[in-house]
């Protein structure tokens, strides 16, 4: 299984993880885990997912999930899991 990590970063408003996951969900794409956290009034949540079964291609899932983000006033990104990890190695 390829993971996939997700996150979404901007200022906090009701609705983010509802909308972010309905998504998800019309999509087939599994959250394997999901860590959120507001810090004063901004909002930051990383998700690591399972997009296998999604019948969309990941380049389509990442510029909607962009496009959702333009919508709900915050900022998404779509990774895969082996070009996160370089880009976020130490």
């Amino acid at each position: 299984m390829k993971k996939t990590v997700i996150t979404v970063v901007g200022k906090d408003t009701v609705g983010i993880i509802a909308k972010v996951c309905t998504y998800l969900a019309e999509n087939n794409v599994n959250i394997l885990d999901i860590s959120q956290t507001i810090v004063q009034d901004y909002f930051n949540m990383m998700m690591i997912v399972d997009a296998n079964k999604a019948e969309k291609k990941f380049g389509q899932l990442s510029d909607e999930m962009a496009a959702l983000g333009d919508q709900i006033g915050v900022q998404i990104k779509m990774q895969s899991e082996d070009i996160f990890n370089i880009m976020h190695r130490v």
